[in-house]
């Protein structure tokens, strides 16, 4: 019988994640969906579709994935197989009439026969008939949220919403309608909804923390239970502050007599404007702290550090600009003559 290559057939790597194999499935599924194709393409979608299914039902599953990759990584896709003598309880089956939509010889030989492969988007919805495995909790799901560093300091609840799966009450989940696949939900046995959530954000979240929904995700089969959402934190950039670990960084901008002499100014805080006092002397480019004044870390707060900038204001009177005449006669130029 010819040899499945299951992992060119979704398109990845022999040492893909399960993350990485799920999406590559789902991507291929909505390619060759035969209820998408008509005509002629609609029978070869079919044959497409039956393989990235089997080729799926395979490598997302750890024991049989385990047992495929024993025979090697040097069978090519079609070659004549014959399966080892060391494969346990492979055995030889062929799959006569009325087994056009089920596994291959290839798959049955390696695992038995026992039905049809288990696609569906949740990797739980059978294609074709076959009974459910009993109840199956719904798969974790996991995306991302936006939040401003203002929220994220703060915490408190927010509204958002959310592309969310439901199992088709068309077909119950198992995608198919009859002898064909279900056209409510295309044979995926999901229907896609927006769904509004209230979340809870904790105060001091950090970029890349994940806030767990427990009983938000994709909904369970045969009584199962709902899976989780996971959502993974993403700060928008700020104007005023960059975050560097607990620590906070921003700039003031000060006059030449500011410097020159030292002054208190209003520097920005996440708690509000505070006044600072900056010593006399100080050069463009130093950095001083205000202590506690950085992101929630622990029982703690990390500090927030000024860079200072000196400018000139962006019109000088008269008097000003004689005054600058003086200093600058105080101190001549080391670069020639001035006029």
């Amino acid at each position: 019988m010819p040899f499945q290559d299951y992992y060119e057939i979704l398109g990845v790597a022999r040492n893909a994640d399960a993350k990485e194999i799920k999406t590559r499935y789902r991507k291929l599924a909505r390619q060759c969906h035969p209820d998408l194709q008509s005509g002629d393409r609609k029978k070869e979608a079919e044959e497409k579709f039956k393989r990235v299914n089997e080729a799926y039902e395979v490598l997302s599953d750890p024991e049989k994935r385990a047992k495929y990759d024993r025979l090697g990584a040097n069978w090519q896709m079609g070659q004549d197989f014959e399966p080892p003598p060391d494969m346990g309880n492979a055995r030889f089956y062929r799959g006569g009439e009325g087994m056009e939509g089920g596994f291959s010889d290839f798959f049955e030989t390696l695992f038995g026969g026992g039905g049809f492969p288990t696609g569906g988007f949740a990797g739980r919805t059978r294609f074709g008939g076959g009974r459910a495995r009993g109840p199956v909790k719904g798969e974790d799901r996991e995306t991302e949220i936006a939040l401003t560093m203002e929220e994220a300091y703060r915490g408190g609840e927010k509204t958002v919403q959310l592309a969310a799966g439901a199992i088709c009450s068309g077909c119950g989940g198992t995608g198919q309608a009859g002898e064909g696949f279900c056209p409510a939900c295309g044979g995926t046995g999901v229907n896609r909804t927006q769904t509004t959530l209230s979340i809870k954000i904790p105060p001091g979240v950090k970029d890349g923390s994940r806030i767990r929904l427990r009983g938000q995700g994709g909904e369970g089969m045969a009584g199962g239970k709902r899976g989780d959402l996971y959502l993974t934190v993403r700060l928008a950039p700020h104007s005023a502050f960059v975050l560097n670990g607990a620590d906070m960084e921003t700039e003031v901008v000060l006059r030449p007599e500011q410097a020159a002499l030292g002054d208190r100014v209003a520097v920005p805080t996440l708690d509000g404007p505070v006044w600072m006092k900056v010593p006399s002397g100080v050069r463009a480019g130093t950095r001083l702290r205000l202590k506690g004044k950085g992101w929630p870390d622990g029982p703690g707060r990390g500090d927030e550090y000024v860079k200072v900038v000196i400018d000139l204001p962006a019109s000088l009177s008269e008097t000003e600009l004689n005054l600058y005449r003086q200093l600058a006669a105080l101190r001549p130029s080391s670069g020639g003559e001035t006029r």
